[in-house]
């Protein structure tokens, strides 16, 4: 068993612990019993958001070391060409060896013909030239595998949305228009019936259908150029760089689009198409029975999801941090202020989105729902491309992605708004 998976099972006990205790006072529990019980729940909750601030740092450290492998794979020395290669011996030649070479200026004709097989086999239907497709010699090849890697990882670090843990996410091959059939049937209901009478057949409870329709929107990164004499010199440190610099870019472009996407040519976000659950009584600032008032805003059925959550930016969740009681004493427990940021707010887990408004006038700061009604489709993976003629004699590389986002219940999302 993992030392994480053991945390969150003990996270589970510890809040079936705090449940319990909370199940036992009710209007008939005797004064000091019920002290008693809520002192037990409170010290819980606190063991509770300890674990998970363990939690936390243990996928933290894991997080670190797995880059730091990836980084020792990449400082593997390159062999020469003439060291362990026999005539036919393509396994010995590895594809980001190639790409190097043709990414420097190597012309294709002075490849051997074991480097031009590899390099053929690592070329997939992405091509950077817009006025050809498909063909390989047109003008450069994709990117090696490990850059593409490092795009995805750094993608997820960046924000919630793109993120499958937090949102319903799926991939697809192509990009045609994908449709999915909704339906609300939460207003109807079944009705008395009289001995006798016939059941009514005027269609007024028929069930209504709708659909919803997720696209394959395109965003590109700005090139990025770098001089030939710097690739030559280190080609493994420019990789993680740019893989570095790329994934920042393609990660807040998409986690921009699906948090506030208007939906015009464009992802429709998150908070875009959340319904409306509470307006706020200030135009900066929130307050603590807001925060449940938009909780209950939103259906039960949806609250008893295994995706329900916060989402808010860090100025928010500060202010949030800040919320005091009548006496002046923070209404998170004392052991959380000194430990740090719980893992829950109200028992509700919470993500941090930076693209989410700020506290003011008219603003959207928060959401609270099922996050996983909403639904990212993802189109293939996230691709670069190599200029070498155009920038001559720089190189230059950008990033494409394909994607688009939707709410398929909004009644599953709401959102709190600060007064006008």
């Amino acid at each position: 068993m993992s030392r994480i998976t053991e945390l969150r099972e003990k996270q589970d006990t510890v809040l079936s612990e705090a449940r319990e205790r909370l199940d036992q006072i009710n209007a008939n529990t005797d004064e000091s019993r019920a002290a008693e019980l809520e002192t037990a729940h409170d010290a819980a909750m606190a063991e509770y958001d300890r674990l998970g601030g363990l939690i936390e740092r243990e996928e933290r450290t894991a997080e670190a070391e797995a880059r730091a492998e990836e980084r020792r794979k990449q400082r593997r020395p390159i062999p020469k060409d003439d060291e362990n290669r026999g005539v036919g011996d393509t396994d010995s030649v590895e594809y980001r060896t190639v790409f190097a070479k043709v990414a420097c200026g190597v012309p294709l004709d002075e490849l051997s013909t074991e480097e031009r097989t590899v390099l053929r086999s690592g070329v997939r239907s992405f091509e950077q030239r817009t006025q050809t497709a498909g063909t390989a010699t047109a003008g450069g090849y994709v990117v090696p595998t490990e850059l593409q890697n490092h795009i995805e990882v750094a993608m997820k670090a960046h924000g919630p949305m793109y993120d499958g843990t937090v949102v319903q996410d799926m991939t697809t091959s192509s990009g045609n228009r994908l449709t999915i059939p909704t339906v609300d049937d939460t207003g109807k209901s079944g009705a008395a019936h009289t001995e006798g009478a016939d059941i009514a057949d005027d269609g007024s409870q028929d069930v209504e259908f709708g659909q919803l329709t997720l696209d394959g929107y395109s965003f590109d990164t700005e090139f990025i150029k770098w001089s030939w004499e710097l690739d030559q010199d280190s080609i493994f440190s420019m990789e993680a760089l740019l893989g570095s610099l790329l994934g920042e870019r393609l990660g807040r472009i998409a986690n921009k689009q699906l948090t506030v996407g208007t939906g015009a040519n464009a992802p429709r976000g998150i908070v875009t198409a959340s319904g409306l659950g509470i307006t706020a009584a200030a135009q900066a600032a929130i307050t603590a029975d807001e925060l449940i008032d938009l909780e209950h805003s939103v259906d039960p059925a949806y609250r008893q999801a295994p995706g329900v959550g916060f989402q808010f930016n860090d100025t928010t969740l500060k202010a949030i941090r800040k919320l005091k009681d009548g006496d002046g004493n923070y209404l998170w427990t004392k052991g959380d202020f000194q430990n740090g940021v719980p893992a829950t707010i109200n028992g509700r887990r919470f993500h941090i989105n930076q693209d989410m408004d700020n506290l003011g006038a008219g603003k959207k700061p928060v959401i609270f729902g099922d996050l996983k009604k909403y639904w990212v489709r993802k189109v293939g993976s996230p691709v670069i491309g190599v200029l070498r003629e155009r920038f001559w004699p720089q190189i230059g590389i950008a990033g494409l992605i394909r994607f688009d986002g939707e709410l398929v219940q909004p009644a599953a999302v709401k959102h709190l708004i600060n007064a006008a």
